[in-house]
């Protein structure tokens, strides 16, 4: 019979140092660790930390893969996350602590555009749209992807009166008050939605997105905001998006090369159990482990198993946040096999034009030295909140579905050298109406000592999520410290 056994005892020098618990070793947790280990530095607490992830790699959705065999280097291939948006600095930030500054590489700028397919042909978004407004009206009004009511409707913006409610609303709810449903078709629903992988009939755009209502609030116009932003902000040496030489693995590898705590691996969490002294103890496998203190960087999901003994209305709260999958493949072909010219990041596929696929980037357009000289490397996104069914194809049926969109959209007939598919099933957290209310509702009934971080809570990517992990670091380290002051 198995019983519960101890993790190894600490040495005499921590016998009195308070102990954090860890659960989750992707970036979110990751990020926890290391700014524990560096603020407890900095600020001379004595202070153990563990760190437990129930599968067999650090990194969570963060993974890269190189593939040789086709020229003068791999190829480079991501199966989450191929960028880090530095206008949100956490994530820039932290590679330059880890001492990866010099390891940084930024996107491809000549090819820095983005195509939206507009009955069935790859058009790029016109000069001047940010993110879903359009900045540059000589420009937008040129653009083929609108009709000419589209464009009025969405110049509308500039007189139409602010919402004074300010509660909560749909991002389609909102684009298509203030900019109109073409704007929501091949602009909102497929960028902005993409970047959550949300149904924008269900996202929460206080959320998502709290920078465009702030703006309505603030300017009375999207538009007016805009202008009045890009006169105010300054030109910046820092790139838009960025990641390593070899790929964003480089991030999580420094990361765990740096940490000096209790680090497992395979090591999935049972329970969480409430002391009588205030501590906790979390039993993972044949160990377990008291804590002082425990941080939860687990899929909200699996947060909400653990706190059902410990805070069953939090996990209530946590348990209700839905998730949806996605996927994507990859296919190299020679340059030559491929007729168009590739000239931007990627394409968007909007909701009308009814195609089984997301989206796709063109990733030896969008970054150097992600694929050998002369060939081309396309990464095919597929089974999202509109091509959910693709997501349940098995691997032959899926590449014959891909690759025929491949041919009718770029006219490529000659079978790939390399395939490699990714599925991530229930991988993202969704965010609709009411998000951050129900998420308060769920801090407020954690007990103290205990912590939510991660992708399910306040931002899906990687900056957002390096963020959270800090701070629930932050507070974990405040609760120890005033245990240390009241000794």
């Amino acid at each position: 019979m198995i019983t519960h056994r101890p993790s190894p005892p600490p040495s005499p020098a921590e016998v009195y140092a308070k102990h954090i618990v860890i659960i989750g070793g992707g970036i979110t947790g990751l990020s926890a660790a290391w700014t524990l280990q560096r603020k407890a530095a900095e600020e001379g607490i004595v202070l153990r930390y563990t760190l437990l992830e129930a599968s067999d790699r650090w990194g969570g959705k963060v993974q890269t893969e190189q593939v040789d065999g086709a020229g003068d280097q791999p190829f480079v291939l991501e199966a989450g996350p191929d960028a880090f948006l530095t206008r949100k600095p956490w994530a820039y930030a932290l590679a330059q602590e880890l001492g990866l500054s010099e390891r940084v590489q930024s996107v491809n700028r000549e090819n820095n555009r983005t195509f939206v397919l507009h009955r069935g042909q790859p058009v790029p978004l016109p000069d001047g749209l940010q993110l879903l407004v359009p900045t540059r009206i000589g420009p937008f009004l040129r653009s083929p992807l609108f009709s000419l009511w589209g464009k009025i409707r969405a110049l509308l913006d500039l007189v139409l009166p602010a919402r004074q409610d300010t509660s909560d609303e749909t991002l389609a709810d909102f684009v298509r008050r203030r900019l109109g449903a073409e704007i929501l078709d091949k602009v909102a629903e497929p960028l902005l939605g993409g970047v959550y992988n949300g149904d924008a009939e269900q996202q929460s755009i206080q959320a998502t997105f709290p920078q465009f209502p702030a703006l309505e609030q603030q300017m009375g116009s999207l538009i007016r905001g805009m202008w009045a932003t890009q006169g105010e902000s300054k030109a910046s040496a820092v790139p838009p998006f960025i990641s390593f030489q070899t790929g964003t693995h480089e991030l999580i590898d420094r990361l765990v090369n740096c940490l000096s705590g209790e680090r497992r691996l395979n090591a999935p969490v049972q329970r969480i159990e409430s002391m009588e002294n205030g501590q906790y103890r979390v039993v993972a496998n044949e160990l377990f482990y008291e804590a002082d203190a425990v941080i939860l960087a687990t899929p909200a999901f699996v947060s909400a198993d653990l706190l059902l003994e410990i805070a069953p209305e939090s996990a209530l709260e946590v348990g209700s946040i839905p998730y949806a999958g996605i996927g994507s493949a990859y296919f190299a072909f020679p340059r030559d096999a491929v007729p168009h010219p590739l000239n931007g990041f990627g394409l968007v596929v909007p909701a009308s034009e009814q195609r089984p696929i997301d989206g796709i980037t063109w990733t030896s357009s969008k970054w150097d030295q992600r694929a050998p000289t002369d060939t081309v490397l396309l990464r095919v996104f597929f089974g999202g909140p509109r091509t959910q069914k693709t997501l349940t194809l098995d691997d032959e049926s899926l590449v014959q579905v891909l690759r025929a969109e491949l041919e009718s959209l770029f006219g490529i007939t000659q079978a790939p050298f390399l395939t490699c598919i990714y599925r991530w099933h229930d991988g993202y957290p969704q965010y609709t109406v009411g998000h951050l209310e129900r998420l308060a509702e769920a801090e407020a009934a954690l007990p103290d000592g205990v912590f939510l971080a991660g992708s399910a809570y306040r931002g899906v990517g990687v900056p957002d999520c390096v963020r959270q992990g800090q701070e629930a670091a932050q507070k974990a380290l405040a609760v120890v410290q005033s245990m240390v002051d009241r000794v």
